[in-house]
């Protein structure tokens, strides 16, 4: 009998594990498959989620599992009990504030610090591709203008004293020192196109610097676009503000 009830605390301690081993693995592995393109990002984010609902239903499971164990002494089933819930917990916590954040911003993806004259893509147009769910580079000037400066009231133009030229070499460098692929630098126009790459699932965003004469020396618009997707959990604008912050730190 007692063997027998050995055998079942130690199961029950396994499952803890292996629940909290499962929500570490799921959005590790939905994040590579969409990366590597063995499925959409649509199942990859479902496996996320799934990933979490275990995760949060192995931390719920793990808390009471540790209080019994403590409780009762059961020395046999503590690090089955102790590591599953703390698995658990970490991915609860890293996709919780993943999931808070996109709900304290707009299902928005198309953010631009000139919303009245937005800067045109020429080269995303080929990379990008149409049809299915990829977004369009079409500006909804009558939906998101309001959206976004009622949310991203920092995403606005940027002055600085450096004649056009400078401006624009000093974009190119603070576009690849954050890590973006320039795809195409036209110095005429003065307006780079890059790419970025997120790091989990691989997601690509469009970017386009714009430099313009004004009458202090140049002023800088940049619009950053997701290829796929209806919000962007605010990383568009957070990405424009760091590619300002470069440009400025290069031409002060």
């Amino acid at each position: 009998m007692e063997s027998n009830n050995t055998n079942g605390r130690a199961w029950w301690s396994r499952a803890v594990m292996i629940g909290g081993a499962l929500a570490v693995a799921l959005p590790l592995l939905a994040a590579l498959g969409t990366r590597m393109g063995i499925w959409n990002f649509k199942l990859g984010l479902l496996v996320w989620a799934i990933g979490f609902l275990l995760g949060l239903i192995s931390l719920v499971g793990g808390i009471a599992a540790v209080i019994v164990v403590l409780r009762r002494n059961r020395m046999a089933e503590r690090t089955g009990v102790f590591v599953g819930t703390t698995l658990a917990a970490l991915v609860v916590g890293f996709l919780g504030l993943q999931f808070a954040g996109a709900g304290g911003v707009p299902p928005i993806h198309d953010i631009t610090t000139d919303t009245s004259d937005p800067p045109n893509f020429d080269a995303a147009v080929k990379l990008r591709g149409e049809g299915g769910d990829i977004n369009t580079l079409t500006y909804d000037a009558e939906k998101l203008p309001a959206l976004q400066n009622a949310a991203y009231p920092k995403v606005v133009s940027l002055d600085v004293s450096a004649a056009p030229m400078a401006a624009f070499d000093a974009a190119v460098a603070a576009l690849a020192g954050l890590g973006m692929e320039v795809v195409k630098t036209d110095r005429d126009a003065l307006r780079i196109e890059a790419v970025a790459t997120s790091f989990w699932f691989g997601f690509k965003d469009d970017v386009v610097v714009r430099v313009r004469p004004a009458d202090a020396g140049s002023r800088i618009d940049v619009r950053s676009v997701s290829r796929v997707g209806v919000g962007d959990n605010g990383v568009n604008a957070a990405r424009i503000v760091n590619i300002l912050d470069a440009i400025k730190a290069k031409t002060a």
